[in-house]
């Protein structure tokens, strides 16, 4: 006898679920994982007992979103081991990731919050990092990028990037692509490729990235 599957979403709930999930990454990249459940709701349209039978609490819909990103960085991985070249396949894992994180401002917020030692969530996070270290370990053996380069450094790439494009994203939102590959010239991944994407940004838009006093 088997065990009793899971029933899919209604096309209207599932919209439903993702208006949710699209409204709180808006909101928690603006103000942090903070914003109550009903304040999500009444900001995406939608009844508050509409988003609690989606969501019993915040935690979950953190949790969802989580998920939701790591399925596709997952994927980008699992993409990436494909590419015979081991130094392409950890710069094509590198740059695709980055640019998730440069158009994902919720990301850092979702990460800090989700619960990572709850399955499934933590089988999935030892996944990639398994993943991750794989693509780091077949490029330092092809000689590939510098010998030393580490997992964690995909992790801290990712970290500076991510910075780079949450202050620069609404006065020049393509400057992180040049730091991203001055980056992998660093890490012995130019392989021939442009050094830079962008142009380096002009005094003027480097002084409006500057922090501003908050009184």
């Amino acid at each position: 006898m088997t065990g009793e599957s899971v029933r899919p979403l209604r096309a209207d709930a599932e919209r439903n679920r993702q208006l949710i999930m699209e409204t709180a990454a808006r909101l928690f990249a603006q103000r942090g994982a903070t914003v109550p459940l009903n304040e999500i709701a009444r900001e995406a349209g939608i009844g508050v007992a509409t988003a609690y039978r989606r969501f019993p609490d915040l935690q979950a819909l953190l949790d969802a979103l989580f998920t939701e990103r790591f399925t596709t960085f997952l994927d980008l991985a699992s993409a990436s081991e494909q590419e015979p070249d081991p130094g392409q396949a950890l710069r094509h894992y590198l740059l695709e990731a980055a640019q998730w994180r440069a158009r994902d401002r919720a990301l850092e917020v979702i990460l800090a919050n989700a619960d990572v030692e709850a399955e499934p969530i933590a089988v999935m996070r030892d996944d990639l990092a398994r993943r991750v270290e794989g693509l780091a370990e077949r490029a330092v053996a092809a000689g590939a990028v510098r010998a030393d380069f580490a997992g964690a450094d995909v992790y801290a790439f990712l970290h500076m990037v991510g910075a780079v494009a949450d202050r620069t994203q609404e006065i020049a939102p393509d400057s992180w692509r040049r730091y991203a590959e001055i980056l992998l010239t660093g890490f012995g991944l130019d392989q021939g490729h442009a050094a830079a994407h962008a142009p380096a940004m002009t005094d003027r838009q480097l002084r409006r990235t500057w922090p501003r006093p908050t009184n």
